[in-house]
This record gives structure tokens, sequence and C-alpha cells, in this order.
């Protein structure tokens, strides 16, 4: 039972995760870029829950608990930089952002 049920972890990890990938190399708006992130980071969290399911280890849920802050903190950043990016340039397109440039 706790081997299919981990693979139905693993499993809907993969496509989360490939769902994120593809937001992140398509996407040109810099906050469906952060989500497809947060996808990303919640695609390795559940893959961690499906490992320790398979293990049965406390280590992945400690793993899992980092992943969530580390979340919480880039979507956090994340978002304030993308209000000072749209405050200076009035856009929030990726392919219009060159702040490199003079």
């Amino acid at each position: 039972m706790t081997d299919t049920l981990a693979q139905g972890y693993l499993s809907l990890s993969a496509i989360l995760f490939t769902i994120g990938t593809i937001g992140v190399l398509a996407r040109r708006n810099v906050l469906v870029v952060l989500m497809s992130v947060e996808l990303i980071l919640n695609a390795a969290n559940l893959a961690f829950v499906g490992f320790g399911r398979l293990r049965g280890g406390p280590e992945a849920a400690a793993i899992v608990l980092f992943v969530i802050v580390v979340a919480a903190i880039e979507a956090a950043v994340g978002l304030a930089i993308v209000v000072a990016l749209f405050r200076g340039r009035g856009t929030t397109r990726l392919d219009e952002i060159n702040l490199l440039r003079g």
C-alpha cells in the first residue's frame, strides 16, 4: 500500500515539476515565472514526501519544512522585486526589462 502511494506522490511530483519547468521557460511575465518556480519547489516537496514514505525516516519531514520556509521567503522577496520593477519600468514582461543596459 505504501509503495503504491509513494509512487503516486512521485508521479505527481514529476508532472508538477514538468509543468513548472515549462512555465519558467515559455512564459514572459514575471509573475507567471514566479508562480512556476513555486510549482517547482512544491514538486520537490512532494518528492521528499514520497521518498520519505518509502524510507520511513523523519529526515524527509525536516527537509520539507526547510523547503517550505525557503519558498515563503522566495515568494516575499520575488514579489518585492516585481513591485520595484513595475514601479521603475511600468511593466512585468521579462523581455521588456533590461536593467543592465544604460
